[in-house]
């Protein structure tokens, strides 16, 4: 839910910082329908999967990371989309070594408090001895605090990448990309001006 809620910001952050929401949508990507069925599994599966068929939601939860890495390989030339897809790799990475489920910290499910019913699917919980931990939900917002969960360093760089890539394609003031646009226009002006001058030199002279 965290990083639902960060691609939001995300977005609503692009008109904040000059950035056009209508460039977004003419970045040329392919094969679109992988990332929303991806998107789709995942979110159902999480949402929804019914007790006592924990193993099929697991192999669910699982072909949506694959979904979603299909996508990213066909469209690597998209700014920023490799971040995504490392983080994502990441996450993907530790959920196949738990056999299906992200592992979480104890003391991040602690301090986040969250608690699972017996036989409640979900896609992240303490496990007996945990896989690539470092790479789990280690990370916890407090029970405290608003949409109080555990995110991984997986979930950072998703958030991470979404931004740059909004900001990179948006042309925001946040982009490089303006920064160098206005950096050619200077030396454009610049040299435009040297050549003027060389010019008029060159009739003085004659």
């Amino acid at each position: 839910m965290i990083v639902i809620a960060l691609m939001v910001v995300a977005i609503v952050s692009v008109p904040l910082c000059g950035g056009r929401l209508a460039a977004i949508g003419r970045v040329e990507v392919e094969e679109t329908w992988l990332i929303i069925l991806g998107f789709v599994v995942q979110t159902a599966v999480i949402s929804m999967a019914p007790q006592g068929l924990e193993p099929i939601a697991h192999a669910v939860h699982l072909a949506s990371y694959l979904l979603a890495a299909a996508f990213l390989v066909i469209n690597l030339h998209v700014p920023w989309l490799w971040l995504i897809g490392l983080g994502g790799g990441m996450n993907f990475a530790a959920i196949v070594a738990n056999g299906g489920t992200m592992p979480a910290g104890e003391w991040a499910t602690r301090v986040a408090g969250m608690v699972i019913a017996d036989g409640e699917f979900a896609n992240s919980e303490m496990v007996a001895d945990p896989k690539l931990l470092f790479l789990g939900d280690v990370f916890p917002i407090p029970a405290s605090w608003p949409l109080s969960n555990v995110f991984s360093v997986g979930d950072v760089l998703l958030v991470v990448g979404a931004f740059a890539l909004l900001h990179s394609v948006s042309g925001s003031h946040l982009s490089g990309a303006r920064r160098a646009a206005r950096r050619a226009a200077t030396n454009a002006e610049t040299e435009g001006h040297v050549g003027f001058v060389t010019r008029n030199d060159l009739v003085d002279a004659s």
